[in-house]
């Protein structure tokens, strides 16, 4: 389906043709094949895991990288949601022929994401930000690389999202989840303003991110109504998707039939944090007051943007380039059937009740990072390989240290991931 990153014009970044893929299973799914494996090698004496091991420095031995130290953590008894001790049982060291750093980007580590910001792109860094990664995903192997004589490149290159939710059931510290949006609901800023063409729903990712950062607030907001979450909202992560992770055609199918939406979705608009349900809109404007603790909107300059938005409709012609947008996202059958609602008034009562829900910042991915060649290998300042050093995956800006430039589309990660770690495991296992 064509519900990612659909972009500006037909010269422009942004989808030309309808593409999206799902991994049938998610994550779980993917990472399946590569368990058993492991498992086998562990089996076979020929792979050992040591958890609970933090990585606090790498060791070099005549101008190469030969190993690595650091600290053996306590076993951690914490609760889902909350972050595992720090607690120091003893040391260890470990010697390699070589090396690969493949422990993620920085989106873990707010404070990091902060200072490494593209003030000149988009804007100044929000104060409050949900995270789409765990704890762990902090950018502190990163710099421990650049110890090592590693170069880092194109830190600021990063892709965040702005149709973050605060996860109602957290895995990690301040769980972020994002929705997945159709393009039918009302986007608003802060202040109740509509964003500006073609900033709508699942388009323009950055830009709608460097606009929403020169308003001045961390938030923004979708406003819909119930026949719209039902058919357009999905979210992002493996139990977000049990239809998929599961392997469950009649679950998919399920999207497409019904009132209400995907049992997830449902729960988050039931317990999340960010959700605002109500039958009137003035109340519904009256609970999102309520939920930034401030009267930043003004009910009846709110009724003044739907109403417009809803008379548009009367026009199978009219201005409302949005409208425009979700009539040819509904060309395609795949959106027709479980990704785009037949444009229809969002204070018409039959589709209620109304909906509002607060959109946060949620750090996700990191564009730049270990500068490495084709063959995975670490390279220095000079532009030469550190011997011994390897990096792959989103600590090599998903190859490299910036292979996507400053955008991507969706799905073109996993790519960068798997092929990136394919070469630097290959070259790595030949140099030894």
């Amino acid at each position: 389906v064509g519900w990612a990153e659909r972009g500006g014009s037909a010269e422009g970044h942004g989808n030309s043709v309808p593409r999206f893929h799902v991994t049938w299973g998610t994550g779980p799914g993917l990472v399946e094949p590569f368990v058993r494996r492991a498992r086998a090698a562990e089996a076979a004496g020929r792979l050992s895991f040591r958890f609970r091991h933090r990585v606090d420095g790498l060791e070099r031995e005549h101008g190469a990288v030969r190993g690595v130290h650091g600290a053996v953590l306590a076993p951690s008894e914490n609760p889902r949601g909350a972050p595992s001790n720090r607690t120091v049982t003893a040391d260890f060291a470990l010697r390699a022929g070589a090396i690969v750093v493949a422990s993620g980007g920085i989106g873990g580590n707010p404070d990091m994401v902060r200072r490494l910001w593209p003030r000149d792109r988009l804007g100044e860094p929000p104060a409050a930000m949900v995270r789409g990664v765990p704890d762990y995903v902090d950018g502190r192997m990163i710099d421990l690389a650049q110890a090592a004589g590693a170069r880092l490149v194109n830190r600021d290159r990063m892709w965040h999202y702005v149709e973050g939710l605060r996860n109602h059931s957290p895995i990690w510290t301040d769980h972020g989840i994002r929705i997945l949006p159709g393009p039918s609901s009302l986007w608003l800023d802060a202040r109740g303003r509509r964003l500006p063409p073609p900033l709508y729903p699942g388009f323009d990712t950055l830009a709608a991110l460097a606009h929403l950062r020169a308003t001045g607030f961390d938030h923004s907001w979708f406003l819909l109504n119930q026949a719209i979450i039902r058919k357009e909202f999905a979210l992002s992560g493996s139990e977000q998707n049990p239809d998929l992770t599961g392997r469950s055609w009649r679950g998919v199918l399920g999207r497409a039939v019904g009132r209400n939406a995907p049992a997830p979705v449902e729960a988050f608009k039931r317990l999340g944090a960010d959700f605002v349900v109500r039958d009137r809109l003035e109340d519904l404007v009256d609970g999102m007051n309520a939920l930034v603790g401030a009267p930043h909107l003004d009910p009846v300059e709110i009724r003044r943007v739907v109403e417009d938005r809803d008379a548009g409709l009367a026009h199978p012609f009219g201005k409302d380039l949005q409208l425009a947008a979700i009539r040819g996202a509904r060309a395609y059958l795949g959106d027709r059937l479980i990704r785009t609602a037949p444009p229809a008034p969002i204070l018409d009562p039959a589709n209620g009740p109304l909906i509002a829900v607060r959109l946060n910042v949620l750090t996700r991915k990191t564009l730049g990072g270990i500068h490495a060649d084709l063959a995975g290998r670490a390279l220095d300042a000079t532009g030469r390989p550190v011997p011994g050093l390897y990096a792959a995956g989103e600590a090599a800006g998903f190859g490299g240290g910036g292979m996507h430039g400053y955008r991507s589309l969706e799905g073109t990660f996993l790519g960068g991931c798997l092929f990136s770690g394919r070469i630097a495991g290959r070259h790595a296992a030949a140099a030894r």
